[in-house]
């Protein structure tokens, strides 16, 4: 079952996940679960547990999307390797290509490239993300790491939530930023007017991004950006809320004639190597279409 409901209670003390269950026929208590972990489910607005005990007129949103593909296949699409050893890949991604399959990219994401690349991974792992540690936006290009064994994945997954992984990105916001660097900090969660978008809510998940500000392009600004935490969208949410939204952004920032997607680059990428600990980083420069805007913008 798919679709948008909502649900007045009319007896207190039923947990979120049960009264869901009961009020959608077919949706099981362990699925419910997992649409209000991923904010598909709010209560009165907002995000909640699963846990919650609803009180008599509480207002519950549900939104079920489409099931995402149940399989995997490999596809012959090329991928621009930056590194490779026993243990991971670091991919440059470009632009327009999704990280994984999902409800709106059922095919041709860099799951399927790098299944076609390396496909013992369908036989070890998730088979719908082979190796897929973090993502990227489909407009955003830059560097991607993926892992080609179990063992390397969580070690890798572990540095990520632990924060330990350096990268940083560069962006072109509308207007001149000031003060020229700067951090900011607002929570982020789905956007209650849409489920499709994230926004800064008063109780969504903590989000930290660091700015700097490299130059000035005529009326817009270059940064570079440090995302301390990895919500979606975060660094285009926390741009467009300060006022500087980013360009070529079509969901949150704005429309530039000299671009066709958001100006978003995944520049730098540091983690310790999972079979040595070693450090290592690596960098992306801009692509071609993205140094062909600050040229023309000045």
């Amino acid at each position: 079952m798919t679709g948008k409901y909502e649900f007045i209670v009319d007896s207190s003390g039923v947990r979120l996940d049960r009264f869901v269950g009961e009020k959608c026929p077919g949706l099981s208590r362990t699925h419910a679960q997992k649409l209000i972990t991923g904010d598909f489910i709010t209560v009165n607005g907002h995000p909640a547990k699963s846990s919650l005990k609803l009180e008599d007129g509480d207002r519950v949103a549900v939104e079920i999307p489409p099931e995402p593909p149940t399989s995997l296949a490999p596809e012959d699409i090329p991928l621009d390797i930056v590194y490779e050893d026993a243990d991971l890949l670091v991919v440059d991604k470009p632009a327009g290509l999704a990280v994984h399959p999902s409800p709106g990219h059922p095919s041709h994401t860099l799951a399927n490239a790098v299944l076609n690349y390396l496909p013992g991974l369908a036989e070890d792992g998730d088979s719908l993300r082979p190796g897929i540690v973090h993502r990227l936006d489909k407009d955003t290009s830059g560097l991607l790491v993926v892992a080609k064994n179990r063992v390397a994945q969580a070690n890798l997954s572990e540095q990520f939530k632990s924060r330990s992984v350096s990268k940083s990105y560069l962006v072109l916001v509308k207007g001149k930023l000031t003060p020229e660097s700067g951090i900011i900090e607002a929570d982020i969660g789905r956007d209650p007017r849409n489920r499709q978008r994230m926004a800064v809510v008063s109780r969504g998940r903590e989000a930290r991004t660091d700015y700097r500000v490299i130059r000035y392009a005529g009326s817009c600004s270059l940064l570079e950006i440090k995302p301390e935490t990895g919500r979606t969208h975060q660094i285009r949410v926390h741009l467009a809320a300060i006022g500087f939204p980013v360009m070529g952004d079509a969901a949150y920032g704005v429309k530039s004639p000299h671009l066709s997607r958001q100006f978003l680059h995944a520049a730098r990428l540091g983690f310790k190597l999972p079979s040595t600990g070693q450090y290592v980083e690596f960098n992306s420069p801009l692509p071609p279409d993205l140094e062909r805007v600050l040229k023309e913008i000045g």
